[in-house]
Parts: structure tokens; C-alpha cells; sequence
């Protein structure tokens, strides 16, 4: 998860209506990836995945439906209802737009919802002209998985999301059973987590894990990038590039701060996170908090620290994660010190240190700061960040989803 609020979306190439079918070659087959997240909004797992797979299959991202109360509590999500609720946004990627009830996900409306959902799915499908189709699904709540006239279904588990379920206020119970309906459709699960993966493996015969990736060409710039205005540390800095809430072990970041270095917080507040918490840090004269940036100034902001944090706590959520910021961090050439998730223990990079404790986690951040490391050093932190792209992702997504929606027997 990036620390940016939005970013602008691309341009436009040409109207919806003027793609109303798919490029024959692809035997009028698409991939749906009904999203976790709005397309316009942070660039998270879904765009990123959505948008290199595209550059191999046709793709429709479907953002998460939407009612007008909710646009109006989120204004940042109205741009999506002012422009055409179909839209082409890039060769081989168009966008729906989906509006949706009151209450979407509460129970009862959900079934609602999902209903509104599929339909508007199915009419775009029919106005493509799609024949063959694979549906990558990845909400328990209110699903469409086996709606949309689909080949091949595919639950994408980006998360543990039962453990997510507290942290935004969700029950426990519902999430684990609407899950339990999607493995029980699901002709294939991807788990984007070592720990997910090991959970859903004891439930279906067929579960892929597929990390997520990272945009090692664009932190890749972070050394060129201008230096931010607003940063007023002395360097050497710590960084730490993400939400600001309750997933964060506050004792790690404290312990940093005793060490006198310099420490940098970079990204939104979480809607959850009392803000209060982190008074007693933000006070400090060697600690700044600058807020959320736009994601084309994260490599400015990445280029001016020295080492990147992962100081996340061992929650059911955070074991079920997996922090795009540690391939962010090499790629844009820095040490990393973490906390032992799966994830990352998973990654194995001799470039992200692992400590579980606040003295040790700080030592080895002060050590970072030390000797933040030599060109090799650099190159070969980018390096690795290069063989966990999106690219690469979408190429393992490419086996799982497209080779079998075109197998003969697809057909």
C-alpha cells in the first residue's frame, strides 16, 4: 500500500463507444477484474495488475459500486459518475463505473447489490462482444463470481480479509462466510500472501500464490527525482511511506526517535486512527509527518531519505499482507529494516533487515543510516525490486487465468 491520495487518470484515448467489440485475435475473450478499488483513486494492487495485464489480454476493471450518499460523503469519488460510466482508459483496458444503493454492503442489501453489479456487468460483456470471459473476484460481501455468463472463476485474495474485517469495522463472521461461498465456486484462488495462501490451501485444491508486484521504473527515478520542498530534516533520514494507523507499531518508530536520527512519516491517516496517538512523537523536533502525496512525488520523497521502514505489528491483517512499500524501497535503491511478516520473510532479500523489537529494529536503522550503501549496493537493491514487477506478476496471472479460459475445452 503507497502513500499517495490520488493520481491523475490517463488521458482518454478514445470514447467506449467507439470499442464496441474486442480485437478479434483474443477470440473475443477479456479478463474482469471486479476491483477492491476505485481506479481513480491510490494506485494500490488492483490498477497496478490491471494495467500490466493489459498490456498481454483485454482487460475491465470494474471499480467498486458506489451509491450517491457515498459520493457524497467521498467527494474524490464523483469524477468516476461525471464522465461515462463506460470508458476505454487505455489500449486493452476499459473502466465500468458501477452506482449502487444505500447500504450496499450491509446485510440483506448486499444481495442487492451484487445484483446491480453483475447487470451492469453483463451489458458491457454483451456490448464488447465478449464470448469467453474470466471474472477475478475479490469481494466477499456482496460478490459476482457466477452472475456474469463467465468461463473461468477466479477468487483473488488480496488479503486476509477476515482479519481486515475488524480494522474497518466489518463482522468477523460475514466475511469468513461470504469467503467461504467464493472458495466454493472458485475454479482457482490466488492468494497474494504466503499466510493466505496457507490458510485458503486447506480449503481449495487449487490456490496459486502470486505476490504483489512493484513499479520499479517509476521508484527506479527516485534518485534523479527533485527533492521535495517541504522536508525540513537534516540527513541522513528514516523513512517510513504508507497509511498512518493502527497497523503501525508505534514502540518501532519511538525507538527510532530515541536514537536521535531523523524520521520521516510520508502518507494519509487512516479513517480509523486516532491521531492523538502519535502526538507525543510528532512533537519531537527530529520527527516530521508530511501528510499524503500524489504518487508521480513519491520517488522525489523516497530519493530524499536514506532507509525505509516497515514498522508494522504482527496483527491478523498485517500477517496477511503484503507491503508493496518493501519493493518500493529497493527500487528506489534504499536498505529496508522490517518487522518479520510473511511477506516479507517471504521476499528474502539480503537488503531488508528483520528485527521484531524496538532497541534492535533501531540499531538497525541506525546502522542503515550509517552506511546507507555503495553503487553495487544500490544497483543490487534495484535489481531484485526488477524481478517482482507488475510485469512479471501479470505473467503469472497470464498462466492461471488466461491459459485456461482459452484451453479448447473453454470454449
Amino acid at each position: 500500500m503507497t502513500a499517495e491520495t490520488r493520481r491523475a487518470e490517463p488521458a482518454v484515448t478514445a470514447p467506449a463507444g467507439a470499442r464496441e467489440r474486442l480485437d478479434r485475435d483474443d477470440g473475443n475473450a477479456i479478463i474482469v477484474l471486479r476491483a477492491a478499488n476505485d481506479y481513480s483513486g491510490p494506485r494500490f494492487a488492483d490498477q497496478q495488475i490491471a494495467e500490466a495485464l493489459a498490456q498481454l489480454h483485454p482487460v475491465l476493471y470494474v471499480d467498486p459500486p458506489t451509491s450517491i450518499v457515498s459520493r457524497r460523503r467521498h467527494p474524490e469519488l464523483r469524477a468516476s459518475y461525471q464522465e461515462p460510466k463506460l470508458r476505454r482508459i487505455a489500449p486493452n483496458l476499459t473502466r465500468l463505473s458501477v452506482s449502487a444503493l444505500p447500504g450496499m454492503e450491509r446485510p440483506g442489501m448486499a444481495t442487492v447489490t451484487s445484483a446491480l453489479t453483475a447487470r451492469a456487468i453483463r451489458q458491457t460483456l454483451r456490448r464488447l462482444g465478449a464470448r469467453r470471459i474470466a471474472l477475478i473476484e475479490t469481494s466477499p460481501l456482496a460478490p459476482v463470481m457466477g452472475k456474469c455468463g463467465e468461463s473461468l472463476h477466479v477468487y483473488w485474495a488480496q488479503d486476509d480479509y477476515v482479519g481486515l474485517a475488524e480494522l474497518l469495522g466489518l463482522s468477523e463472521k460475514r466475511v469468513a462466510s461470504g469467503e467461504q461461498r467464493l472458495l466454493r465456486r472458485a475454479d482457482v484462488v490466488i492468494a497474494a500472501n504466503p499466510r493466505v495462501a496457507e490458510r485458503l490451501g486447506d480449503r481449495h485444491h487449487h490456490v496459486e500464490l502470486i505476490p504483489f508486484g512493484g513499479d520499479a521504473e517509476t521508484f527506479g527515478r527516485a534518485e534523479s527525482a527533485a527533492a521535495p520542498d517541504d522536508i525540513r530534516l537534516p540527513r541522513p533520514i528514516a523513512g517510513f511511506m504508507g497509511h498512518i494507523g493502527d497497523r503501525i507499531d508505534l514502540r518501532m518508530l519511538t525507538s527510532v526517535a530515541d536514537t536521535g536520527c531523523s524520521l520521516l512519516l510520508i502518507g494519509p491517516r487512516h479513517p480509523r486512527f486516532d491521531v492523538s496517538a502519535l502526538e507525543t512523537l510528532l512533537a519531537r523536533s527530529n520527527v516530521q509527518w508530511v501528510g499524503p502525496k500524489q504518487f508521480d512525488a513519491l520517488p522525489g520523497y523516497l530519493g530524499s531519505i536514506d532507509a525505509g521502514l516497515i514498522p508494522y505489528n504482527h496483527s491478523a491483517f498485517n500477517e496477511g499482507s503484503f507491503p508493496l512499500k518493501a519493493l518500493e524501497y529497493l527500487a528506489a535503491g534504499l536498505g529496508v529494516i522490517a518487522t518479520g511478516l510473511p511477506a516479507i520473510r517471504w521476499l528474502d532479500s539480503p537488503d531488508i533487515v528483520i528485527e521484531d523489537q524496538p532497541e534492535p529494529f533501531a540499531l538497525a536503522v541506525r546502522a542503515a543510516l550509517a552506511a546507507p550503501g555503495d553503487s553495487a549496493a544500490i544497483q543490487r537493491r534495484r535489481n531484485f525490486a526488477g524481478q517482482h514487477t507488475w510485469t512479471v506478476r501479470a505473467r503469472e496471472f497470464s498462466r492461471v487465468v488466461w491459459e485456461p479460459l482459452m484451453a479448447p475445452e473453454s470454449s
